[in-house]
C-alpha cells in the first residue's frame, strides 16, 4: 500500500519528533544539562535544529518520565537531583531486578542462558574502554546494560522490564552525573565483573536464593558509592 502524502508526511513528523526526544534525552541522562537548569528554548532550537513544537512535544514527554518538571508555568527545567530521591530509585530497582531474576530463574530457557553467556563474554572483552573518556565510558555502560538485560528479559513480562528500564534510566543520570566529577576506579570495576561472574554461576546453577540475594546487594552498590556526592 502507497502512503498519501499527508500520511507520508505525519509518518516524517513523527520520525522526526522521536530523533528530537531521543537527544533531548541522552543529553539529559549523560549529564550535558544540569540538574535544575533552565531549558531555554532559544538554545534548544539552536543545539537540536527544530522548531518549538516538536522540542514542547519531547519536553511534554520527558515531564512524564519525569526528567524535567515545570518552572511556575514559564517553561521547563532539568528534573532537580537530591539523596532521597536517589535512595528510592536505587532501592526500588534493586527490587525490580530481583524479581525478573527471580521470573527468569523459573521460566528461561536454554536460549536466555546462551544469550546470557553471550552479553557476559562482551563485556569481558570491554575491560579496555574503562578509561576516563566520556566516549569510552558510555560504550561499556551500554554493554552493562545489555548483560543485565539479557538476564532480566528470561522474565518473560514487557511490563517489568517496562518498570526496570524506567529506573535504570533514572539511576544512569546519577551515575553520569558522579563520572563528570570523579575518575574511574578500577576497583569498582573489578568487584563489579567478580560480582558478574559469580550472578552467571548462580543463574546457570538455578540457584534462585543466591541469585536473588546477589543481584540485590549488587544494584545497591552504586547506591553507596554516590550517596554523599554532591550533585
Amino acid at each position: 500500500m502507497t502512503l498519501s502524502a499527508p500520511a507520508t508526511m505525519a509518518a516524517s513528523q513523527d520520525n522526526f519528533a522521536t530523533q528530537v526526544l531521543s537527544q533531548l534525552k541522552h543529553d539529559i541522562l549523560t549529564g550535558y544539562y544540569n540538574p535544575g537548569e533552565k531549558l531555554r528554548m532559544t538554545r534548544l532550537k539552536e543545539r537540536y535544529q527544530v522548531g518549538v513544537s516538536p522540542l514542547r512535544e519531547a519536553l511534554s514527554q520527558l515531564l512524564v518520565e519525569q526528567l524535567v518538571v515545570v518552572e511556575n508555568q514559564r517553561g521547563f527545567k532539568v528534573h532537580p537531583t537530591s539523596h532521597d530521591e536517589l535512595k528510592d530509585i536505587y532501592q526500588t530497582r534493586a527490587s525490580i531486578e530481583a524479581l525478573c531474576v527471580e521470573q527468569a530463574i523459573n521460566l528461561g530457557d536454554d536460549a536466555w542462558e546462551a544469550s546470557i553467556l553471550a552479553a557476559v563474554h562482551q563485556l569481558k572483552k570491554s575491560a579496555q574502554l574503562l578509561d576516563n573518556t566520556l566516549l569510552n565510558r558510555q560504550r561499556w555502560e551500554k554493554l552493562h546494560h545489555d548483560f543485565h538485560t539479557a538476564i532480566c528479559l528470561g522474565c518473560q513480562s514487557p511490563a517489568l522490564m517496562h518498570v526496570r528500564l524506567g529506573l535504570y534510566e533514572k539511576a544512569s543520570r546519577y551515575r553520569n552525573l558522579w563520572l563528570k566529577q570523579h575518575m574511574v576506579e578500577s576497583t569498582v570495576f573489578d568487584v563489579s565483573m567478580k560480582e558478574h561472574n559469580e550472578l552467571v554461576e548462580l543463574l546457570l546453577k538455578r540457584d534462585k536464593d543466591k541469585a536473588v540475594a546477589l543481584i540485590t546487594s549488587h544494584l545497591q552498590a552504586p547506591f553507596r558509592l554516590l550517596k554523599d556526592s554532591q550533585f
